[in-house]
């Protein structure tokens, strides 16, 4: 028996600048990656060491049940773009293929026409800065794309009328932690300054991708038009389909999965029942000195203040603060939270060791989505840098309905997941 998994980071192209005027560009740099487990069932229950209080330890970022969520979607006023269709079905996002710059024409049509595709759009991909930060961005058709997008944010009607109408969505994680202005506008540095509205939060399901724009908005940008192509094929044998794709495809340009292929009994990613990954490895946990490096970096930044994208040594994201942590004992980890949760194997509840990584589900839009990471201590406590606002603090381990799982790291296989990057 055969299924599909949302697949950890397969892709990484990172080639030149784009875009003209004073000195701007847009670096064509894809990511493709996210961890999206399907579901918490069969969780091990919680030992009697771990804290399960009411109280909610986890950033929940405003909403208290993720199953009643609202995506949050500003009120425009309309422009002159057409109404966009309505949501005719979701499709799973399977393979992206990227390159620097626009792909030929008929490449879209000949990946169309490969066994197994059931459907593929292209779509503009590159990172571009966002009130000065870089922020991976794809350039859609609304109407065609949102099946493509996570269920909550396909379904929303006026988040994708507002991209047809010139704004820009974000991801439900970067418009709350980077407090961005719901409604408001967002300075975009790409191949000329533009002021762009935020018309909605929204997470798209593809991990690394931040903010939707259409195409014009895309193109304006100084982003490649049409330089990459979302492949839906369901049904098919992805690694058949990869070199099917590369046939009809330039050479430099990357064609990857953004699912895992799983068979019974045998695959080298396994999605596990806490929602973590579990990714095969020779099983080596940090050595005890660098365990003690480790959290003993951790506990210094105590008090210190959390924001979002920042990795230290003195402001932290959740995933930051585990990378520069483990970075001290002489450990290199992917930066975020979903790649960190494929750097060892899955740990029950009931076997928590200080030093384990702690993993949740906190964004509504994508409610499968590992979002938020800390670190267990020991003794029923976590320490974490929760969300802005707050600092770097240590509090009960938490085990509720957020809780995701939670993995103990092998360096070896942390370090090879950081360079597949």
């Amino acid at each position: 028996m055969r299924h599909k998994a949302r697949s950890l980071p397969a892709l990484a192209v990172a080639v030149g600048l784009l875009g003209a005027g004073a000195g701007l560009g847009v670096p064509v740099l894809w990511r493709a990656a996210g961890s999206h487990p399907a579901s918490t069932a069969g969780r091990a229950p919680a030992a009697q060491h771990v804290a399960a209080g009411p109280r909610p330890v986890v950033p929940l970022l405003g909403t208290s049940r993720l199953t009643s969520f609202s995506l949050p979607v500003a009120q425009l006023r309309r422009g002159a773009a057409v109404t966009v269709a309505p949501l005719h079905g979701l499709l799973q996002a399977d393979m992206i293929v990227v390159g620097s710059s626009s792909l030929p024409a008929g490449t879209l049509a000949a990946i169309q026409r490969l066994p197994g595709v059931t459907a593929a759009q292209s779509v503009e991909a590159a990172k571009v800065q966002v009130n000065g930060k870089y922020t991976a961005i794809l350039g859609v058709d609304p109407s065609a794309f949102r099946g493509f997008a996570a269920k909550k944010t396909a379904a929303a009607d006026p988040l994708w009328q507002s991209v047809a109408d010139g704004a820009m969505t974000v991801s439900y994680t970067m418009g709350r932690l980077d407090k961005l202005p719901l409604g408001g506008t967002v300075h975009v540095n790409g191949a000329k300054r533009e002021n762009l509205a935020v018309g909605g939060f929204g997470t798209v399901g593809i991990e690394g991708v931040d903010a939707v724009v259409s195409h014009a908005v895309a193109r304006s940008l100084g982003m490649p038009a049409a330089n990459a192509i979302v492949i839906s094929a369901p049904h098919a044998n992805l690694a058949s389909l990869a070199t099917a794709v590369k046939r009809v495809i330039p050479h430099g340009v990357a064609a990857e999965p953004l699912m895992t292929q799983v068979s019974a009994g045998a695959t080298s990613t396994e999605a596990t029942a806490a929602g973590v990954s579990r990714i095969s490895g020779n099983g080596a946990a940090p050595g005890r000195s660098q365990l003690v490096t480790m959290l003993t970096a951790a506990l210094s930044r105590q008090g210190m203040p959390y924001v979002w994208g920042a990795a230290g040594p003195a402001a932290f994201d959740c995933s930051g603060l585990v990378h520069w942590s483990f970075a001290q004992a002489g450990v290199r980890m992917p930066r975020v939270a979903a790649d960190q949760a494929r750097t060892g194997p899955a740990v029950p509840v009931s076997q928590l060791q200080a030093g384990d990584l702690l993993f949740y589900h906190t964004d509504p839009t994508d409610p499968g989505y590992i979002s938020h990471v800390a670190i267990y201590l020991g003794g029923g406590k976590m320490i974490q840098a929760p969300q802005p606002g707050q600092n770097v603090e240590v509090v009960p381990a938490d085990t509720g309905s957020e809780f995701a799982g939670a993995v103990r790291v092998d360096p070896a296989l942390a370090a090879a997941v950081a360079a597949s990057l």
